[in-house]
């Protein structure tokens, strides 16, 4: 029981028309304060993305992911936000906004390890 930490995670969304809230689920994020750990992993299914938005590229898509993804590490490419505590950055990648890349609420848990958390919601709500 020692082992377990607490956790909680987000699923990440692409909502293209945020007028209609429809969405798909694109990727995850796992935070845990005790084992130090915020990740962010994410994949898009082109053929979902064709048929939910022909305006939006997949390259475009990609880059605001991969912001998440600085901002989750704490690069310094991640300006401001990327320089905030873990708790924090975590925080500021769940709060709720209307643009095209969303997060669901942010749910608790207990694991062992945030990595293997992280993969296992990452096959259960995306592939």
């Amino acid at each position: 029981m020692q082992n377990r930490c607490t956790f909680e995670f987000a699923i990440i969304r692409f909502v293209p028309k945020v007028e209609r809230e429809e969405f798909f689920n694109i990727g995850v994020i796992v935070f845990s304060k005790r084992k130090k750990f915020l990740k962010v992993k994410y994949h898009i299914d082109q053929h979902k993305l064709k048929a939910f938005s022909s305006d939006i590229t997949i390259e475009h898509l990609e880059e605001y992911l991969k912001s998440w993804e600085l901002i989750s590490i704490g690069a310094p490419s991640g300006g401001a936000i990327g320089k905030l505590e873990l708790s924090d950055r975590f925080r500021w990648l769940t709060a709720c906004r209307s643009t095209i890349i969303q997060s669901s609420k942010t749910h608790p848990g207990i694991c062992h390890d945030p990595q293997k958390e992280l993969d296992h919601l990452f096959d259960n709500y995306v592939l």
